[in-house]
This record gives structure tokens, C-alpha cells and sequence, in this order.
């Protein structure tokens, strides 16, 4: 019996577990892991805790840096739209998008013609239709080509996610355009960095998969900490018993009453795991 039996630490990747923003920008290289959370993950481990991560991006723009993370629970990706098993190279969970989101993606493709758009498959192929410098800048971060398509109306089905990009002005007015049709409620719009507007089906958002992956491993949602630094992350922010977030994180995540730790390339989620250490002394 560890000190951590029947906790649940889950972390985003992106500007929280490691320091990506860099990368994001340029297409530099993405950094290892810092060892300051290496060793604390799998002191965390060791000790009974399970952790996992909670991403926006893709299974396969997460999977080539999985093997590089410690980790013992299957992890939410594609923005909570599913949870996948990685010991069994299996999804547990999906939530897909309905399929008119691809006649309302493409009516904001019509609306905004600076603004491209990534369709994220459940079978991990990702299209995109109308590429910008974005879409380019994010193709060579994650390392996953991109299937370029001539409309979303020709993209195929299911699809997890739709991923906007543009400058974040225009996307604040792709946001309100979205806002104004009749079928908004139907989904989850939110920004995963500035740049980046994401839209799920409604309910598919990193909180409530994190709270089905918790009854998924029986651990009470009272022995669950989570760690995020954008607006994606503020629902398993709010829904853990204890939320943080790096010091690099957006000012709406730092203001949300998150516990606020050092920044992820000073490695964050080791100042988190010493806080666990103290709490469950």
C-alpha cells in the first residue's frame, strides 16, 4: 500500500507536463520531458497514484512523445472527445461529433476565408481543408501529416473534433458567429491556445472525461487533482478536488482559483506531486 492508493493526478501536455509553446511557434523540436517530472511521476507511481494525461491534441500527435511520459491510466486526448488505453492500444470512450457539424464547420470556412480547419478521425487521420501558416506551424509540431481536403462536406465521418485556425482576433469572431446559430448548445467551443478554436460535441470536454475515467478506475472524484494552463483545461480544473496550473498559464486559468505552481519548463508537475506528498503524509 502506497500513500497514493486511490488518487488520480491528470496533467495536459502542451505548456503543462513539458514546455511546447516554443515548438508551437517555430516548429522547433518539443523538449523532453524535464527531469524534475520524470522523477516525480514515478516516485507518484511507486507510491500507488495513477496518473494520466488529458489532451487536446490527436492520439496520433500525442502518441510518437507517449513513450517518453510515465504514466499508468489511459488518458483523455482529442480534447475530451475520447479515452484511449495506451497498454492496450485500444479507445474505451469515444464522443463523437453529430454529422452536421461538418456542413456548420464549413458554413464558418464560407463566412471567414482566412481561417483553415483540422477534422480529427477516431481511425487517426487527420484533413484539413483550406491550410494556413498555422495549420502548417502546428503539421510540423506534432510531427502528423495533415490530408488536405477540398471541403469539409468531403471529409468522411466520425469526426471528434474540429480544430479552427487563424489569428485569435478573426477566431474571436468565428467564436461569435458560432454563438449566434440556433444550434451553439449542440457543442463545446473553446480555445486551446490563442490561436486555436476547438469544437466538440457538448459534454465531450476534459472534465467529463477525466470524471469517467476516475469511475472508470474507482477513485472518488475527491481524490482527483488535475493540471492545465488554458481555457480547455478550466472544466477538470473545476471538477478536481484540487486544481493547478503553471505559472505560464492563461490569465483566465491563473484567476479560476487554481493553485498556481511553478512554470512547465521548470517542470510543474513536480511542484504538484510535492504538494500531493504533503497532503497524504
Amino acid at each position: 500500500m502506497g500513500k497514493f492508493d486511490g488518487v488520480l493526478l491528470a496533467s495536459d501536455f502542451d505548456n503543462t507536463l513539458l514546455y511546447t509553446e516554443d515548438s508551437l511557434r517555430t516548429g522547433a523540436p518539443v523538449p523532453p520531458l524535464p527531469e524534475r517530472n520524470r522523477q516525480a511521476l514515478e516516485y507518484f507511481m511507486a507510491q500507488g497514484g495513477r496518473f494520466a494525461v488529458a489532451t487536446g491534441r490527436a492520439l496520433p500527435a500525442f502518441l510518437r512523445h507517449a513513450g517518453d511520459v510515465p504514466m499508468n491510466a489511459p488518458g483523455v486526448v482529442c480534447n475530451g472527445a475520447a479515452i484511449y488505453d495506451f497498454e492496450q492500444g485500444e479507445y474505451l470512450e469515444t464522443a463523437m461529433l453529430d454529422a452536421a457539424a461538418r456542413e456548420r464547420g464549413q458554413a464558418v470556412l464560407d463566412r471567414f476565408p482566412g481561417v483553415a480547419v483540422e477534422a480529427y478521425h477516431i481511425d487517426n487521420v487527420i484533413h484539413v481543408v483550406r491550410p494556413n501558416d498555422i495549420s502548417r506551424q502546428h503539421e510540423r509540431m506534432t510531427g502528423v501529416a495533415l490530408a488536405e481536403a477540398p471541403s469539409l462536406l468531403e471529409v468522411p465521418l466520425p469526426l471528434g473534433k474540429l480544430l479552427f485556425e487563424a489569428e485569435h482576433e478573426t477566431l474571436e469572431q468565428v467564436l461569435a458567429f458560432l454563438k449566434d446559430q440556433g444550434w451553439a448548445e449542440d457543442y463545446e467551443l473553446i480555445f486551446s491556445v490563442s490561436h486555436l478554436l476547438e469544437m466538440t460535441t457538448r459534454g465531450a470536454n476534459k472534465g467529463g472525461m477525466v470524471r469517467r475515467l476516475a469511475a472508470r478506475l474507482g477513485i472518488s472524484m475527491d481524490h482527483v487533482y488535475c493540471a492545465g494552463d488554458e481555457a480547455n483545461d478550466l472544466s477538470m480544473l473545476r471538477s478536481a478536488a484540487e486544481g493547478f496550473a503553471p505559472a505560464n498559464a492563461s490569465a483566465a486559468v491563473r484567476a479560476s482559483g487554481a493553485t498556481v505552481v511553478c512554470g512547465a519548463r521548470e517542470g510543474a508537475i513536480a511542484d504538484v506531486i510535492a504538494i500531493l506528498d504533503r497532503k497524504y503524509s
